[in-house]
């Protein structure tokens, strides 16, 4: 029997400085930052996390910052476009004042009934927010010290868009590894909905004649998908195997246990698993406030943050020097 995700777990992208990426996603959206770490792979480079209140699974989007030593990535087929969160349709003038009130150009359009907000970030990442009545059923917790009102906040994903040369090959490995199913067509987007239903369960497809893009600082590095735990994350890699794809062996991420794989399209996905979660290392009031490294780096910890950028904390966290939050 095919495995089958509820959904979203996580986005991860490329950013390039990273007090304007903290600014960004805490200060004008009113993430949470939930945790500050490095990349497990290049310990010279921080690894962000953003998400609601507890960083549930399914509300974070992550960021490597490569700073001024970062190139430039080149959007094209084989990535993901946009980036979508749920508010409430009550929501949306809100947003749309305080977008625009920091300089952020936002088009408003209507898609598949509900109303859609879609800006970019700093470095030219594609992000909308969906007014949607599924808001309301989405699992996640407030900030409520965040610099959004508990009412306006962002209540995790709604989906993600993801750009193919061709999008039957990346429909047949979301149906058959994934358990998606078609829900509908928009003009050239294509629907696909989790069989779960619901909250961060939606995956659009659009085609695109552009080349193939190249990672780097703007671009999405990969999504990731949520399974319950390292049971099902086998056989998901079973049925990735399946189809014919290249699968990683279950990587231990401190937060979650992950698995990698590319899709045909060129996209590369993880499915991540709910546990241990984000308070494994940090208490529930201290996430995001301090520079957290697996066990097995602690050793190394003093040469680390000797070789990370400067960074300060973003306002709503209070600010200050990086020594200070180091």
């Amino acid at each position: 029997m095919t495995p089958s995700t509820p959904g979203l777990h996580h986005v991860t992208a490329i950013a390039g400085d990273p007090g304007d990426n903290a600014a960004f996603y805490v200060d004008a959206l009113g993430l949470r930052f939930v945790k500050r770490t490095v990349n497990h792979d290049d310990t010279g480079t921080y690894h962000f996390y953003f998400g609601d209140g507890e960083g549930t699974p399914g509300t974070n989007v992550t960021f490597f910052p490569w700073s001024e030593r970062g190139r430039d990535g080149r959007f094209g087929a084989g990535q993901t476009r946009d980036t979508a969160y749920l508010i409430r349709p009550e929501s949306v003038d809100y947003w749309v004042d305080r977008l625009e009130e920091r300089g952020v150009d936002v088009e408003r359009t209507n898609r598949f009934d509900e109303t859609v907000l879609r800006f970019e970030d700093p470095d030219g990442i594609g992000l909308e927010l969906i007014g949607s009545d599924e808001a309301d059923a989405a699992d996640v917790a407030t900030w409520s010290d965040g610099p959004v009102p508990e009412e306006h906040q962002l209540r995790g994903f709604h989906g993600a868009t993801l750009a193919v040369a061709e999008v039957e090959p990346t429909a047949g490995l979301l149906a058959d590894v994934l358990g998606y199913e078609r829900e509908g067509t928009a003009g050239d987007r294509r629907r696909y909905r989790s069989a779960a239903g619901g909250p961060g369960s939606i995956v659009d497809l659009v085609e695109t004649d552009a080349d193939r893009g190249r990672m780097g600082v703007g671009t999405v590095h990969h999504v990731a998908f949520e399974t319950d735990d390292v049971d099902e994350q086998e056989r998901f890699r079973d049925a990735f195997r399946a189809h014919g794809r290249d699968v990683t062996e279950i990587i231990d991420r401190t937060y979650f246990r992950s698995i990698y794989a590319r899709e045909p399209g060129g996209v590369l996905f993880e499915v991540a698993t709910t546990e241990p979660g984000f308070d494994v290392d940090e208490a529930p009031d201290e996430l995001g406030t301090s520079l957290a490294l697996p066990e097995r780096l602690e050793d190394e910890r003093e040469a680390i943050e000797a070789q990370l950028p400067a960074f300060e904390l973003p306002d709503a966290m209070g600010g200050g020097t990086p020594d200070e939050h180091r």
